[in-house]
């Protein structure tokens, strides 16, 4: 039995750069969402932050077992772990508990309640229909009515930068009236 291969035709590149498309590409298509969402979440950044954590929240609270878990698992690293002086070491059934005993089984708790409970699940159905929300929104809302005013390199942009940029501010503001800088 012999197996012959199918005919190739050859094709020159002058009859790729004849070939004319009628209607979108694809790349005209994907690229009108794609600058609008970067340019909405610049703009928008608090308050898809805001939805996110909204819907997380509701999530919480429609499911009480949930919430009940992680407030507990909360607790348990509050006081086990954090706020614990580091000079009283974990004594449980008269046997003490060193710090990484103490991390190790606090980690194994979380990753129990976390995944194999339902409260992962919640979470991450929460995260997934925020993070659709946002991407919706960035997607199909036009980004021509914005009015974004272009900002200096120098100014650090981020979800806390408003707290950054009051220092800086002040910093200028010591720096033109002259005031001889405090030592």
């Amino acid at each position: 039995m012999s197996s012959t291969a199918p005919p190739v035709l050859p094709i020159t590149s002058h009859q790729l750069s004849t070939q004319t498309t009628t209607g979108p590409t694809v790349a005209s298509a994907v690229s009108g969402p794609e600058s609008a969402s970067s340019t909405n979440y610049s703009y928008f950044r608090v308050n898809y932050y805001t939805v996110v954590t909204a819907i997380l929240a509701v999530s919480l609270l429609t499911n009480p077992f949930s919430l009940v878990v992680l407030v507990g698992l909360l607790a348990a690293w509050t006081f086990l772990y954090l706020f614990r002086p580091a000079d009283q070491p974990v004594v449980l059934f008269g046997r003490t508990f060193s710090d990484f005993e103490t991390l190790a089984m606090l980690s194994a708790l979380t990753v129990f309640s976390v995944f194999l409970t339902s409260v992962g699940s919640v979470i991450i159905s929460a995260l997934m229909l925020g993070i659709t929300v946002v991407c919706l929104h960035g997607a199909f809302r036009q980004p021509e009515d914005l009015f974004l005013d272009e900002q200096e390199p120098s100014q650090s942009t981020g979800f806390l930068s408003f707290l950054r940029g009051a220092a800086a501010n002040a910093a200028v503001a010591s720096a033109t009236s002259g005031a001889p800088p405090r030592v």
